[in-house]
């Protein structure tokens, strides 16, 4: 059976999407060896919509913009499943009150400076922990974008067992701020709120996108889009549709090194299942 075309996804996705803050998708395909092309953005402002175009999308590779795992220090002390298909079972029924009770005590018992649990990649790259439940609420998108992408029979290729057929669907573990780091430092490029949406934003959006088009990144993949899509990016000061296509960018580069020993994808050969690793966070 020949599998379908697959398409690439970038996804910045919200735990609580709304018509005012969307989840935001960006597709696309790879072009030759060095390029990744932008077809299109997609907007949902519901959970259900979102996973519904997903399951709709015959065959995909997609870097989405929430944690996929735990860190196995908080998994072991609150006594969790230590398998992560049940690991995320059993965080999927959990209320959210539930977990934020069981978090929080875990946070009481230790010091200052040290509250939250980390995975191996938040290091590497500079990603928060993916229990916390505020600024941002990464333990919220976890909990509401992991069982709906195992739903649609997403594959984890950092979290289960490499299969002897590709599933059509491969779930990879993104983040854009690894890759606006790389473009623009630790410059602000956007905000929610639109009495923060600067002009030295919207600049530095500019200057993002200028270095995705010239590929002046470590992945060594250039960005193509039309002028439309460009003012697009720009002009969108809560950067949504921009850290999509960063997802996307990531996504592209997975792909190329869809083959690399162990998971695939570009991600190490030996991580922990049950914390997962972040799209082109380099080990230390």
């Amino acid at each position: 059976m020949r599998m379908p075309t697959r398409i690439l996804l970038g996804c910045d996705f919200s735990s609580a999407p709304t018509k005012r803050k969307n989840i935001v998708v960006a597709v696309g395909a790879r072009q030759a060896e060095d390029a990744v092309r932008l077809s299109a953005l997609h907007r949902f402002s519901s959970l259900d919509d979102w996973s519904a175009w997903l399951a709709a999308q015959s065959a995909w590779v997609g870097g989405f913009d929430l944690p996929f795992g735990l860190p196995r220090e908080l998994v072991e002390t609150l006594h969790w499943p230590g398998q992560w298909a049940a690991l995320m079972a059993h965080y999927g029924q959990l209320e959210r009150s539930e977990i934020r009770r069981q978090f929080s005590g875990f946070c009481a018992s230790r010091p200052a400076g040290g509250k939250f649990a980390h995975r191996a990649t938040d290091g590497p790259a500079g990603s928060s922990p993916s229990m916390k439940w505020v600024n941002p609420p990464v333990a919220w998108m976890l909990h509401a974008g992991v069982p709906r992408l195992l739903a649609i029979g997403a594959h984890f290729p950092a979290h289960q067992p490499i299969p002897e057929r590709t599933p059509p669907r491969i779930a990879l573990e993104a983040y854009p701020g690894l890759l606006a780091r790389q473009l623009i430092g630790r410059t602000s490029y956007k905000s929610d709120e639109a009495g923060r949406q600067t002009i030295e934003r919207r600049q530095a959006r500019e200057q993002m996108l200028t270095a995705l088009l010239e590929g002046r990144t470590e992945l060594g993949l250039k960005l193509d889009i039309d002028t439309a899509q460009a003012n697009a990016l720009v002009e969108d000061g809560s950067g949504d549709a921009l850290d999509a296509v960063l997802c996307l960018v990531q996504a592209a580069w997975a792909l190329r090194h869809q083959d690399t020993p162990g998971p695939g994808y570009g991600l190490p050969p030996d991580i922990d299942p049950v914390e997962g690793w972040i799209l082109c966070a380099k080990r230390p």
